[in-house]
């Protein structure tokens, strides 16, 4: 199979899996919202948001540090994802098991705290997705990991149904979060131990590969997550439960569609990498060029689609007590394209093996962000943390972005982003026009809209889509190199 079929193959399925996800993820989040009300919604984000802030500070960049060395190829198979499995294990236990410990020094209620408790389950769980899905990455095997990800989010479904119904409370829809992650990790386990062995090891030599490769990553992880979970940290010292849960339900959403940013890069650091360690520099810089033009023809209209149809989207999924939450998701929308700026060159960077070269940007954003968190939130609120995200992810974007092209000496196309906007501008319209429709017919006018236009201008390369759709692989040919028209 050619390089691009591969790409589009894992890339159609995951774009398949993540639309079925994320509206099961966006029934699941209207069901809890609307059953816990803005102030125990607000207890929920917090819970969830101080384990992030946790769970963040242990990742560790494994998931691109575990799909880089897959795609190097130095260590075997078996024996570097047994380490990985185990270099995860370890270490999520011992910070996640410190962090209902360190929640009882802050000024949380108790309710906030037992859930914090109750999730660590949950974040062991993502912990060790990530080094699954850093070998699923690897292999262009997607597919495993969009169908465990269906059926946790249907486990959570099937568990806040009775839950709801029969009015068990708080806790007991906490306790449906953590169930659902075990099916989605056990659900990936059985599928990846049918090739490999997944008991976990320890390999002295591969542990310190990882650590050498992961120490930069880390801590610009550690600086970053202060401008990715320090607002709604902050928020909940100086505002009501309420404001934080209106603010948090805002964010979910922006969460739900970063979530494709990394889908879609974590799709191309493999190859990225493979490109990079065998110096094919042409091959290197298609791939690069490629990831910038998908990139963009994601982000550019999630942004503008998102800020004109912010207010019905939160009364359509968490209700009316939500619609408030339309003003934040308008600004955060903005920060959707820092997001996916910030994916493109961050994965880069980990493909280029470039990591340290860019942590002094997670560490200047991390301290102008926390200072402008201090200053605004406790003045302004969620208004304050929404445009204070806005900055940090549009700071580390162009400053990853001046970064990379500083190293690479590559020089990005921008014919297609050109017609992108023009393609995003004209879904506008359709969308303004008929805003007083259905959001959700809305919604399908603007991407039906979006679409034809990406076709009509020709962003999309005929030979891509006639590879694309071949019953037969096409033989290569050098306009093959090309998946977007124009970037070559």
């Amino acid at each position: 199979m050619s390089l691009n079929k591969k790409i589009a193959t894992n890339t159609i399925i995951q774009i398949v899996g993540k639309i079925i996800t994320t509206a099961l993820g966006l029934i699941s989040f209207g069901m809890i919202a609307h059953y816990l009300g803005t102030e125990k919604f607000g207890w929920y984000i917090t819970a969830i948001s101080f384990l992030q802030f946790v769970g963040i500070l242990t990742d560790f960049g494994l998931i691109p540090v575990s799909a880089q060395m897959l795609g190097e190829g130095r260590f075997e198979t078996n024996r570097l994802v047994r380490s990985l499995i185990g270099y995860r294990l370890y270490t999520s236990i011992f910070f996640l098991g410190l962090a209902p410990l360190i929640a009882l020094l802050f000024p949380y209620s108790a309710p906030v705290k037992w859930a914090i408790l109750i999730s660590t389950i949950n974040f062991l769980c993502i912990a060790l997705n990530q080094v699954f899905t850093g070998f699923l990455q690897s292999r262009l095997q997607m597919h495993i990991q969009a169908v465990g990800e269906i059926v946790g989010r249907i486990a959570l479904i099937i568990c806040l149904i009775p839950i709801i119904h029969g009015n068990l409370g708080f806790f007991y829809t906490m306790l449906a979060l953590s169930f659902s992650s075990l099916f989605y990790t056990g659900y990936m386990y059985l599928k990846i131990s049918r090739d490999v062995h997944l008991s976990p090891i320890f390999d002295k030599e591969i542990w310190l590969s990882i650590t050498k490769k992961m120490w930069p990553i880390a801590i610009s992880i550690i600086f970053n997550v202060i401008y990715l979970r320090g607002d709604i940290i902050l928020l909940s010292f100086y505002r009501p439960s309420s404001e934080v849960g209106i603010y948090g339900a805002a964010y979910r959403v922006l969460d739900i569609v970063s979530q494709t940013a990394m889908m879609l890069m974590g799709l191309l650091l493999p190859l990225l990498a493979r490109a990079h360690t065998a110096n094919a520099r042409q091959e290197f810089a298609n791939l690069y060029q490629k990831s910038f033009d998908y990139m963009m023809m994601i982000s550019i209209p999630a942004t503008i689609g998102t800020i004109l149809l912010a207010n019905p989207i939160m009364t359509l999924v968490a209700g009316n007590d939500f619609v408030s939450a339309g003003a934040p998701l308008k600004i955060l929308a903005v920060a959707v394209f820092g997001v996916f700026l910030g994916a493109i060159f961050g994965h880069t960077a980990v493909a280029i093996d470039r990591q340290k070269s860019t942590m002094w940007i997670y560490v200047s954003d991390a301290i102008l962000t926390l200072l402008g968190y201090l200053y605004f939130i406790p003045r302004y609120g969620w208004l304050g943390a929404a445009w204070m995200t806005v900055f940090s992810e549009i700071y580390a974007g162009l400053c990853l972005y001046l970064t990379i092209r500083r190293i690479t000496k590559i020089k990005l196309h921008l014919t297609n982003l050109t017609k992108i906007l023009i393609a995003s501008l004209f879904m506008a319209t359709i969308i303004y026009f008929t805003r007083s429709f259905h959001v959700i017919l809305v919604a399908i006018l603007g991407i039906a809209a979006y679409t034809g236009a990406t076709i009509v201008l020709g962003i999309v390369s005929r030979e891509t889509l006639a590879e694309i759709f071949a019953t037969r692989d096409i033989k290569k040919t050098p306009t093959d190199d090309t998946a977007i028209s124009g970037t070559s």
